[in-house]
């Protein structure tokens, strides 16, 4: 559910609510003092989680590159054999040719 802003025209009071579309619309038509307030919304950026993956997490990558070793996944959290990583060497190798 968004969170919407109000204002009480008698009051000068501003203030926010939890509520539906449908809930909303509503409350405006009951209370005739109450307006609807445009605000801007509310953009989160920048966001990463480089190098913060909880221990839970890494047990639930490393599953997942053990059944999908050709991955990206497999590549940054799986763990690999010498063999395996001599043979994926050796494809890349060839494959660039």
């Amino acid at each position: 559910m968004p969170l919407y802003s109000f204002l009480n025209t008698e009051t000068g009071e501003e203030f926010e609510s939890f509520m539906s579309i449908s809930a909303r619309e509503d409350y405006l038509q009951t209370n005739p003092t109450i307006h609807s307030v445009v605000t801007s919304a509310a953009i989160v950026s920048g966001v990463s989680i480089t190098g913060k993956v909880p221990d839970g997490f890494k047990e639930v990558l490393s599953k997942i590159s053990e059944n999908h070793k050709s991955s990206d996944v497999a590549n940054r959290h799986g763990k690999r054999s010498s063999k395996e990583i001599k043979t994926k060497q050796l494809v890349d190798k060839h494959i660039g040719k």
